[in-house]
């Protein structure tokens, strides 16, 4: 626990000393815009609108939509079957369908939650840039006007609020889903759906308000998360990381042979999780453009690129190359090309494959190893990792003419610590509330099964079914 609690200081100090580069790298950036705010006043443009607002039916653009609407899908596949085929796979037989019902119940439980409180906290101008406000709990305000006028959110101006919303709850369902990879095995289900709720609303869209809300505060000093990379995999990742170590390990972890009981699932399910992904970068340009086009292409390549490094890492280190090894670098490779993947192009996107594949390898083998934590399914090492390795990159090899930003490679170095703001923040914040949540979950129904029902199987002890 002390090894613990001393990253997450280092990363509390890595995260101030961005915050102070940040703020001072500002100053002569505000001075140079001077002269073109000048120009500016002269001839004024039409303020860029930072509420919804309505917009005649007309207007909607119908192959944005049509894509965002299939992008979706794309996203909500990624959880169910995806993720749950993928896990349900690694773990033992006797815990498979606790495995599945969990990404099950977490799609049913989030959308909910999504549509009475989690959009509006996460997507609409707030008093503050810390949290969005209250204007569209239960998603009050969202319809037609007599079927001429169509509401559309200031981030997604051509389609229907409904469908940005619908899209976004596809990533506040996944993002919560990933985190049970940690715990695998363990938990009670009780505590696991009190969790997710809290979590969700506390952690998850806090987090989405700053980065991906033009008024929130990371969005405002200029980090760059185009899909997710803090928002989604670095917060689950760390979730994942606090939930293993505060749980413990599971009886008789590394004492005993705990291998995956049906591999055909996990590629499956992995298999799926790479078709979704298109849905998740490439519709996170919310239109069908070049972007987009460019988003799908550099997801390829970097998956590709992260597969083929974990395969040969595995290969030289273990004699073998495994089939959950190609299946997890390429995952490790979706998560690391998140971030970047809007503001990238294939030379830098192939990179960022090749370092999470090799890295996040070293994160679940060599890393867990040396801190002792049992994340049963590797969310930490490869989520965290990689979603970490993805979102410094992003600074590194952002291209201007991609993403409307500079990065290292277009001489603007400051890009790389403001990335690191992003990475800092997010751990500090989601470690401390993580850890805060569970301890007060524990206090009320406990966390954990207890041993006869751990060793019996969660299928059987707590959902009283069992695969035969």
């Amino acid at each position: 626990m002390r090894k613990f609690w001393l990253l997450l200081s280092l990363f509390g100090a890595l995260c101030f000393s961005s915050q102070l580069y940040a703020d001072d790298a500002s100053a002569p950036a505000a001075a140079a815009s001077a002269p073109a705010a000048a120009a500016a006043a002269s001839a004024p443009a039409a303020a860029a609108p930072t509420a919804p607002f309505m917009l005649e039916v007309g207007k909607i653009n119908s192959g944005d939509t049509s894509w965002m609407l299939a992008s979706t899908a794309l996203v909500l596949m990624m959880t169910i079957p995806g993720l749950a085929l993928f896990y349900g796979g690694m773990v033992r037989k006797k815990n498979v369908l606790a495995t599945l019902m969990q990404s099950f119940a977490i799609t049913c439980l989030v959308t909910v939650l999504w549509m009475v409180a989690g959009y509006s906290l996460a997507f609409t101008p707030g008093s503050s840039p810390y949290l969005g406000g209250f204007d569209r709990l239960f998603l009050n305000g969202m319809a037609f006007i007599n079927g001429s006028k169509e509401m559309v959110s200031h981030l997604a101006q051509t389609i229907p609020e409904s469908v940005f919303m619908m899209f976004q709850m596809t990533f506040a369902i996944i993002t919560p889903a990933l985190i049970t990879g940690a715990f695998a095995d363990r938990m009670k289900f009780s505590a696991m759906m009190l969790f997710i709720a809290l979590w969700s609303l506390l952690v998850y869209s806090p987090i989405a308000h700053w980065v991906w809300e033009p008024s929130g505060w990371l969005a405002a000093k200029g980090v760059l998360d185009f899909a997710g990379g803090t928002v989604v995999h670095i917060n689950a990742g760390i979730a994942g990381l606090v939930t293993a170590i505060v749980l413990g390990k599971r009886l008789g972890y590394g004492k005993e042979a705990m291998p995956p009981h049906n591999l055909v699932l996990t590629v499956i399910g992995a298999s799926l999780l790479w078709v979704g992904w298109f849905g998740f970068n490439a519709g996170s340009a919310v239109a069908a453009d070049g972007r987009a086009g460019m988003a799908m292409a550099v997801t390829q390549i970097a998956t590709a690129g992260a597969a083929l490094a974990w395969m040969f890492a595995e290969w030289l280190a273990k004699g073998k190359p495994s089939v959950l090894g190609i299946a997890s670098g390429a995952v490790a490779g979706l998560v690391a090309i998140t971030p970047a993947s809007g503001f990238v192009g294939p030379m830098g996107s192939l990179i960022i494959g090749i370092a999470a594949g090799a890295i996040c390898f070293w994160a679940a083998t060599s890393l867990k190893a040396m801190l002792g934590y049992d994340d049963s399914l590797d969310c930490f090492g490869v989520h965290g990792i990689g979603g970490i390795v993805g979102a410094l990159l992003t600074g590194v090899f952002a291209v201007k003419d991609i993403g409307g930003t500079a990065g290292v490679l277009e001489g603007n170095g400051g890009q790389l610590m403001i990335q690191a703001l992003g990475v800092g923040t997010t751990l500090v914040y989601g470690g401390i509330m993580t850890f805060i949540i569970l301890k007060v979950i524990d206090m009320v129904v406990g966390l954990r099964v207890n041993e006869e029902q751990e060793r019996e199987g969660l299928d059987v002890s707590l959902h009283g079914e069992r695969v035969e």
